[in-house]
Order: C-alpha cells, then structure tokens, then sequence
C-alpha cells in the first residue's frame, strides 16, 4: 500500500511540474535574468562536467586599453542587446535554420573573472579559464573534428569582451588543439605594434608595455599562434605611426594581409568575401571582431572610433558570406556602452553579429573526425 501511494504520489507531482512548466517556463524578450538569448546560464568554470557544443562567455576585462576605458561593461551590455532572441522566435532565415531550436547546446557560461589589477596575472585567468572550457564535453557528436590534434571534439566559445587583448588567450588555448589558427581579424587597426613602440620611460623587460590590445596579434606572430600568410585584417582605416609604411611592412612580415574599409567601395562585399576565403584557407579559422570596424555613426560606444567605417548591413553580409569555412572560435570585443547611444547601437550590432556567428556554427559544424584525414594528418 505505501510503495503504491508514493508512486500515485511521484505520478501527480511529475504531472504538476509538467503542468507549471507548461505555464511558466519560458521568457518574454523583456523579462528574465540576463543571459545571452535567455540560454541557460551555467557557471561553466565550476562546473567542470557540464556537456556543451556552443557557449558563450564573458571576458570583462579592459585595463590595457590605450585610449577610452570601459569595455570591461561591454558583456553585461551584449547580454542585454541579445534579449530579443529567443528559443521560440529565432528563426534565421539565411542559414534556414534556429540555432537555438537545433542539435547543439547553447548555453551561457557566464564571465571568466580576470584581474582587474594586473594585466598578466589577468592574461593567465583568461588563458585558463578559455583552455578549461574548450576541456568540456560536447553534447553532440556533430562537434567532432577532424582539425583537433587530439582527435578529441571540442566544443566552440563565443566570446564577449572586454578589450581587443582577450583574442591571444583564445589563441594560446586553440593552438594547443588546433595547431596554427587562420585567423580573420574585422578591425579598424592593426594590433600588431611591437610592444616598445608606445611612448614613455621607465619600461624594461620585466616592466613592459607588451601586452596591450594594440600588440596582442604581434605577440601571437611571435609565439607562433597564427599560420603564416593565413591571416587577414578587414576593415583597416587606422593612422600609421612615424612618417612612412613602416607598419604595414611589419604587418606584412607578420604574415598579414589587409583590407582596407574603402576598398569595399570598389570591389564591393563579394569582392571583400572572395578576398577573405582565399587568404584563409580551409584549416582552423578564428573570427575576431572589433566593433569599432563599424562606422561610429552606426556604433559609437566603443574606445578608438575611426571615422569611414561599414555599415552594420555590410558587416552582416560579410559574415553570410563566409559561413563554409572552419570556425573554431569567435569573439566580438571593445563594445564600451558608456559611449553608446540611448538606443544601445553598439551593443545591439553586436549581439546581432554574434547571433549570425552563432548561426553559422550550428548550420557547419566542424569537418566531421576522420582518421584518414590528409589534412588532420599534415597539421
């Protein structure tokens, strides 16, 4: 008789939570706690075991910064932005499909705390913390790859910043799995300054000005994170230094290749796409955006605005346009929304931008694993 009670018991309460879900467990675009798209929100860093395919996470962190501080806000404020994607009404009508309503799990793992106080100690919070997510189980064997040289899946992470400099952590953390990243860098600067060409006294080699978020692709070029002529900036307008093309000459032995903003003007966003896809290739690709690529008219709330900037539908078309390559990680950095407009611009492009990333993962996994892989087997 108890055992029969308590299963009539189990039976009505398992019908009443199914009922209170049924009426309860979902979010109107304006209510809820603020995680991306209303995903999940697990504090991935703790929890060590939590299986996902995409996660996005936070980096808060702007301390060097060369001009307007405050992208440190800039995850809270993309989080914020993204409140009007949700599970029920996400539709993307180019990749045809709802990344949100598909095979992967998409969740928000929150921020990774790094120092406010010292930018290396900071550097190796975002490091480990990057390297312990990628770590997770997957939740779908559709993440598999055959570019990991473990041969182990990987899940990817969308990364909010924070400044410019979180993209070397991502870089030191997928080179371990991936060898060399092709990368593609949307910027309207370089960053890749040496880091002895700031201005100012005092420094040696212990007290340096190397890690900034003007020097964090000249440290990657050094430490070998990058594949040499596989690399791309998009959207460059920025002012060189000194009086000639010295920059540019140390760009290009970098390994870099440019675009300029206006070239757009000429050969147009088909011709931007065409330029992209052939400097990077097929390998592992990392895509680096700083919102500042946009014109500030469009998106005024970050730290070094450039005048001549795309427009937020340009960046978008870009972005469809290069939905067949590898991806192994995107971040989108410098959302500042201390500088933003009342109607959070800024922000708003960049959870868009994020969202069609998103997209495109989802819609292309990775290459699917493959023992006999020629490529696997050459990196």
């Amino acid at each position: 008789m108890k055992v029969s009670a308590f299963l009539v018991l189990g039976t009505y309460v398992s019908a009443l939570l199914e009922d209170q879900a049924a009426k309860w467990d979902y979010d109107l675009t304006f209510s809820g706690i603020s995680s991306f798209a209303h995903l999940d929100h697990v504090k991935c860093l703790t929890h060590t075991e939590e299986p996902f395919d995409i996660a996005v996470v936070g980096v808060p962190f702007d301390t060097v910064v060369s001009y307007r501080p405050g992208a440190r806000f800039g995850p809270r404020a993309i989080r914020a932005a993204s409140s009007r994607q949700t599970r029920f009404r996400s539709f993307n009508a180019r990749a045809g499909l709802n990344p949100y309503a598909n095979w992967a799990r998409i969740i928000d793992c929150g921020d990774i705390p790094a120092s406010p106080f010292n930018p290396k100690v900071a550097l190796t919070h975002m490091e480990v913390g990057m390297r312990e997510l990628l770590d997770h189980p997957t939740a779908s064997d559709n993440t598999a790859s055959g570019l990991s040289s473990d041969r182990k899946s990987h899940p990817q992470l969308v990364t909010l910043g924070g400044d410019h400099s979180i993209s070397l952590a991502a870089l030191r953390a997928l080179k371990d799995i991936y060898g060399p990243i092709h990368m593609i860098h949307f910027d309207a600067h370089l960053d890749t300054w040496a880091g002895d060409n700031y201005p100012g006294w005092g420094y040696d080699e212990e007290n340096s000005a190397e890690f900034t978020h003007g020097t964090m692709l000249w440290m990657a070029a050094r430490e070998g994170l990058l594949a040499n002529g596989s690399c791309i900036h998009a959207g460059l307008r920025t002012r060189l230094s000194g009086v000639d093309y010295s920059d540019y000459l140390s760009d290009k032995n970098q390994g870099w290749t440019y675009i300029e903003a206006h070239e757009i003007d000429f050969i147009g966003v088909a011709g931007i796409i065409d330029k992209i896809k052939s400097v990077v290739g097929d390998g592992p690709v990392y895509l680096s955006l700083d919102i500042d690529t946009i014109d500030p008219g469009m998106a005024p709330g970050t730290g070094t605005p450039e005048i001549g900037g795309w427009t937020t539908r340009e960046l978008r078309s870009i972005f469809r346009g290069l939905e067949d390559l590898n991806f192994v990680g995107f971040d989108v950095v410098e959302v500042a929304p201390a500088y933003d407009d009342n109607s959070e611009s800024t922000a708003l492009a960049a959870a868009e931008l994020a969202f069609e990333m998103i997209s495109t993962f989802v819609k292309k996994p990775l290459n699917p694993l493959n023992t006999d892989s020629k490529a696997h087997d050459e990196l």
